[in-house]
């Protein structure tokens, strides 16, 4: 992982990592991609992470793809990262959970990066939109399967479309962000969710992470077998018997992971 484009702080169980383009909007080309997918594989297999906050240096979360870099080498220059995708997370994030904390903007692949994280954490007025249309281009990195499904249809359509962006508190409204806090307080309010999350089982987490994210087109009949994986391996964990016998001996469970 490149240190000078992706940030990385620990922070006991919490993973920060940081855009670091803050000059270009953290845009991504080849290199952050690289380094943001680097940085989400050192976390996954940190056994000491249980959960990640996305966030990006300087005024805004993300511009989107650099432009510069894609008009000098057109689709061959796209920052994909191998079976990660664009920026090296919208095809393949991580196992663990991943919030992104937005400031400012978080605008074509930008927002695509942010909606690729399990919850969003945005402040006041921050613009999220995809207006690839308006340069030649659609969002082909995950906006046009994801904001169906977290937006109504009509808003989602307007979105791409128009070119034009929503606010936060747009987005909250329908439930696509999680919380809208004053400017300046994006990484702290999400780094207090992450909290709560990292004192849950790491297990029982993700395996919830996972099964959410794949639940959909499953119908009913079909979900109890599609589950029973992880219910095996879960129920049958070491935590799951130490969850029990901290429950009931009234006091903090200590998770080991197994």
């Amino acid at each position: 992982m490149s240190e000078e484009l992706v940030l990385a702080e620990k922070r006991d169980h919490i993973q920060i990592l940081t855009l670091n383009r803050p000059a270009d909007m953290n845009a991504f080309n080849t290199a952050l991609a690289s380094a943001l997918g680097e940085a989400l594989e050192t976390m996954d297999a940190d056994p000491d992470i249980r959960v990640g906050v996305l966030t990006g240096a300087g005024r805004g979360f993300s511009a989107g793809m650099d432009l510069k870099q894609f008009a000098d080498g057109g689709i061959n220059a796209m920052p994909n990262v191998a079976d990660r995708g664009f920026a090296g997370i919208t095809e393949k994030s991580c196992a663990k959970p991943l919030i992104a904390a937005v400031e400012g903007f978080a605008l074509a692949g930008g927002l695509e990066v942010a909606l690729s994280c399990d919850l969003i954490v945005a402040s006041e007025g921050t613009k999220l939109g995809i207006p690839e249309a308006g340069v030649g281009l659609f969002a082909g990195a995950g906006a046009l399967l994801r904001l169906p499904r977290q937006l109504p249809y009509s808003l989602a359509m307007e979105m791409a479309l128009t070119a034009d962006p929503i606010t936060a508190e747009v987005a909250h409204q329908h439930g696509m962000v999680n919380r809208v806090v004053p400017k300046g307080e994006a990484l702290d309010a999400a780094l207090v969710i992450a909290e709560r999350i990292s004192k849950n089982a790491p297990k029982g987490v993700r395996a919830s992470k996972k099964l959410i994210k794949e639940v959909l087109g499953v119908s009913e009949a079909e979900f109890w077998n599609f589950q029973r994986a992880e219910l095996e391996e879960v129920f049958a964990s070491e935590d799951a018997f130490e969850g029990a016998t901290a429950f009931a001996e009234k006091r903090s469970p200590n998770w080991q992971d197994k």
